[in-house]
């Protein structure tokens, strides 16, 4: 008779999960990954960051804090590069430095927390006091060799003219171009001191666009720009994966209904 008592008790608590489970499946519950590494597969950025001598001048105030103001160009640079590395969450970035000559400070990857680690390691001068871009260009256009992105884009940042290096802006191009990569480039500082009509050429030549900046407010400007124009497919579709449960729920209620129609059948 105990036992009887017992079973009809667990018989009530079973149909009473029986109910929740199906009340919860009905309800679909989801998880909803907004980083997932399966959202992996944006664009191919390379930034190249003019680092020469003329980038340690001061006067290209950031605007995020009153401290800021005693920054160079190159560090205030950083900070802004920074900031658009972060919000490209479904794309890959690398980061090439150039003055005398250019290398590839960060290779291509997703990992933003390590382009900008990367990044704030590297201070003006280290790579010569020259401008070298078509060197810029080159390596850039070498940061993309095991890149299997359809796009493939160079942000190329300058605040001088071209005097140095073993690879003219032109051949440099024309190697761009082969391997189908569209160069953004970026003059900033007072009007004149970049070479803002190679700087347009390069730019038009492989479908990118020049843009000029005199203070980090309009740098800031530059940059929202380009994430606008290149736009990543994955980022429109809110960069959501999501991952359906009801399925589990129902499978545990089943076995329950299961579980009571082979009690039942065994009396």
């Amino acid at each position: 008779m105990r036992a009887k008592k017992s079973f009809l008790k667990l018989e009530w608590i079973i149909k009473i999960l029986i109910f929740i489970f199906l009340v919860i499946a009905l309800t679909s519950p989801i998880i909803i990954d907004k980083l997932s590494p399966h959202n992996r597969h944006g664009k191919d950025i390379v930034l190249a960051i003019d680092a020469s001598g003329s980038m340690n001048s001061s006067g290209f105030h950031y605007d995020a804090k009153e401290d800021d103001k005693s920054l160079s160009r190159f560090e205030i640079t950083k900070l802004i590069a920074s900031e658009f590395i972060t919000s490209r969450y479904s794309d890959n970035l690398g980061v090439v430095l150039y003055g005398d000559f250019a290398f590839i400070a960060s290779p291509i990857t997703y990992e933003k927390e390590i382009v900008n680690e990367m990044l704030f390691y590297l201070t003006q001068g280290m790579a010569g006091q020259n401008t070298a871009i078509g060197e810029a260009i080159e390596m850039s256009v070498r940061a993309f060799k095991y890149s299997k992105a359809k796009s493939k884009i160079i942000i190329l940042l300058s605040d001088g003219e071209h005097n140095s290096g073993s690879i003219s802006p032109k051949d440099a191009v024309k190697l761009a171009k082969e391997k189908k990569i569209k160069i953004y480039t970026i003059g900033i500082g007072n009007e004149g001191e970049a070479d803002s009509a190679l700087l347009k050429e390069i730019a038009l030549s492989t479908g990118g666009h020049l843009f000029l900046a005199k203070n980090s407010k309009e740098l800031k400007e530059v940059y929202d720009a380009i994430d606008k124009l290149e736009s990543s497919k994955i980022k429109s579709r809110e960069f959501l994966q999501k991952k359906y449960f009801y399925e589990l729920f129902l499978l545990l209620a089943s076995s329950l209904v299961l579980f009571l129609l082979f009690r039942e059948i065994k009396r």
